[in-house]
Formats: C-alpha cells, sequence, structure tokens
C-alpha cells in the first residue's frame, strides 16, 4: 500500500470514527425567558410597579447532553443557571448553574444514578410531574409564602419564601431513581455536608414516590435539610423537614391537581402546611385559562396565623414556543397577620395589612 493510499484510508477510518461518535452522542441548549410588569397592591404600606422576569417559570439556560456506552447505558449531564433576564446579572447568592450541574449514568434496566448539585424530591416528584396547582396559575408567585417568616429557614431571603421547596437544588449529592415497573417508581437522595470530623453536620437526604397510569398520576416525597449555623440559641444546626403528596389528572385540554405540602423547623418547632388544588383548560389550541386555590397554617410557634390564596392566568401562545399572558394572585390572611405572596424579599416585601394583590402581564418563550 502507498503513503498516499495508507494516508486517505486513516483520514477515511477517523472521519468514519467521528461519525459515530456524533451518532452516539448529543450536546443541547435549552431554556426559557419570562419577563414583564407586575403591579403590587401593598409592599410595606405602598402600591408598586415593577418590571421583574422568571415569574411565569424560570428565566433559565442550560445544556444537557448524553452519549451512548453500550448496552443501553447512556452517560448523561445537565448544567442549568436561572438568572436575571431583565439585569442580565445572577441571582441574589447564585453563580454559573446553581439551579443544577451534575453528571452520571443511565440504563433502562438498572435506574439513574448522578452526582452534583440537583433538585431533590420535592422539587422532582411533586412539582416537575405537574402535582402542584402553581403550575397552571401564578408559577412563582403561587409558590408557597404567607404570614410565616418566623418558620425562620436559614439562607432564606425571607425565612419562609417557597418553603415547601418546589424548585430548589441540593449540593454535594448523589441521586438514584429506579426504574418504572407497573406504573412505579422509586429515588433516593443524599447531600454531604462536608464538614471534617462531622458526617452528620450539614447533610441532607431525599426521597421520591411516583406512580403514573395513562392520564393520572401520583406522588410522595420526603426531604430533610440540616444547615449549620454560627450564632444564636436554637443549637449547632438547624433542620427543616418537608413532606408532601400529590395527585393529577392531564388530558387533550383539561389538567386538574392537588398538593398538600408541610415543612417544619426542628430547632424551633414552627410549623406550617399548605393545601391547594388547581385546573388548567385549553379554550383553544391557542388559549389557556388557568385556576389555583391554597389554603396556608402555621402553628402556635408561628402565630397560628392562616391565609387563603387565589392564582388566575388567560395565556394565548403566538406558537408553540412563545405566549403573551395575563395573570393575577390575590392573598388574604388572618386579622393581624401580613400578607406575603411568594417572589418578594427584603424589608417591605410583604403587606402592611391581611391583603395582598399581584396583577401581571407578560412575555415567555423556550428555545
Amino acid at each position: 500500500m502507498s503513503r498516499k493510499t495508507a494516508t486517505a484510508t486513516l483520514f477515511g477510518t477517523l472521519f468514519t470514527l467521528h461519525m459515530v461518535a456524533q451518532a452516539q452522542s448529543n450536546v443541547t441548549l435549552y431554556g426559557m425567558l419570562d419577563s414583564g410588569v407586575t403591579y403590587v397592591s401593598n409592599q410595606g404600606g405602598h402600591s408598586n410597579i415593577t418590571m421583574a422576569d422568571g415569574i411565569n417559570g424560570p428565566t433559565i439556560w442550560g445544556l444537557v447532553g448524553s452519549e451512548d456506552i453500550g448496552d443501553g447505558a447512556r452517560v448523561v449531564f445537565n448544567l442549568a443557571d436561572q438568572f436575571s433576564l431583565n439585569s442580565g446579572s445572577f441571582l441574589p447568592g447564585g453563580s454559573l448553574f446553581t439551579r443544577n450541574a451534575f453528571v452520571g449514568l443511565t440504563n433502562p434496566r438498572y435506574g439513574n444514578f448522578t452526582l452534583g448539585n440537583q433538585y431533590d424530591f420535592m422539587s422532582d416528584s411533586l412539582y416537575a410531574s405537574h402535582d402542584d396547582p402553581a403550575i397552571y396559575s401564578g408559577h412563582l408567585y403561587g409558590f408557597s409564602a404567607g404570614p410565616f417568616r418566623k418558620l425562620g429557614i436559614p439562607n432564606n431571603p425571607t425565612g419562609n419564601f417557597d418553603w415547601s421547596r418546589t424548585s430548589q437544588s441540593i449540593a454535594n449529592s448523589v441521586k438514584y431513581v429506579s426504574p418504572t415497573f407497573a406504573g412505579i417508581s422509586m429515588g433516593a437522595m443524599y447531600g454531604f455536608g462536608n464538614v471534617a470530623g462531622s458526617i452528620g453536620t450539614g447533610n441532607s437526604s431525599s426521597f421520591g414516590l411516583n406512580f403514573t397510569q395513562g392520564a393520572f398520576g401520583a406522588n410522595a416525597a420526603y426531604t430533610y435539610i440540616k444547615y449549620p449555623v454560627t450564632s444564636g440559641t436554637v443549637g449547632p444546626q438547624v433542620g427543616i423537614r418537608n413532606w408532601g403528596i400529590g395527585a393529577r389528572y392531564q388530558g387533550p385540554s383539561v389538567g386538574a391537581s392537588a398538593l398538600f405540602v408541610t415543612a417544619r423547623n426542628t430547632a424551633t418547632g414552627g410549623e406550617v402546611m399548605k393545601g391547594s388544588i388547581g385546573a388548567n383548560w385549553f379554550v383553544r389550541p391557542d388559549i389557556n385559562l388557568g385556576v389555583s386555590y391554597s389554603y396556608l397554617k402555621g402553628n402556635e410557634q408561628l402565630e397560628n396565623n392562616h391565609a387563603n390564596e387565589t392564582s388566575l392566568i388567560a395565556e394565548y401562545f403566538l406558537s408553540k414556543r412563545s405566549s403573551v399572558y395575563a395573570m393575577a394572585v390575590y392573598q388574604r390572611t388572618n386579622s393581624g397577620a401580613q400578607a406575603l405572596i411568594n417572589g418578594f424579599t427584603g424589608p417591605t416585601a410583604a403587606s402592611s395589612g391581611s391583603s395582598q394583590l399581584v396583577a401581571r402581564t407578560g412575555f415567555r418563550t423556550r428555545f
């Protein structure tokens, strides 16, 4: 064989291997962008009109990829970042890929095993499965909040922001999700505290149980997070324990769901629960209407405060990926409590009274 022929054969072989590798692996860029104008009836005693993003779904971008390694197994990864569209900056306390950053293996016979910074099962089993009625109407404004700042979740912008962990991650975690048998799958997750000499400090655990049969599904989840503290009288760490159950029906044009979630501060005894129901209806393929109702109640440590909250949305789809919408969320608490709809932070986030109304128009697109 001549040198010229050998060289051509070598390049041909390398090209073929490259094409095979491309056929066996892929990387996809994905995301969602949401921005709009929000009116708030009462923030610290004053009304406000503000531009906000990441409300009707997170403003997010990410990379997801997989590589076929044979026998049905694949190496997978996911890198996702949530940011402020209106300023182009990271969210407060965030950095690149704080939303999701994991790598692992998946196999249809043995399940999925991943490592990194990833959602726990309060998010995976109850929110991503569409058990949470907030996905039909208020989204971020419909997540759990209310007059429960004394719940005291550490590293939380209000002490009770999204207290049911609708869309939160656990760092330094390993996660396993079983294959689905007869519509049932299970998952377990452990987050390392990475504290030398004390394995139990700052660690986390989460579990999920899922069932799907056609248009119907039901899920249960449990998460326990330990937050180390350096000062105060509550002890060396604060534990926040969440659990919830939910169910849903998703037909061709109508969907409905119900959810019950709780959170307990094991250091102070503060505990809050939330029950919610919701539905959506595609009047036409390009017009969607959604509504949800929630009742929230705290125990004695949270002054027995309670709240009723209703959310509405009307969305018009310009295409399969893009839409314009109008939404409204109203919360009413008991006398003496301060209403606080999720999504607002800072010392003047809560209403000065027992009611708070949010009205919003916005634009959303996916890619």
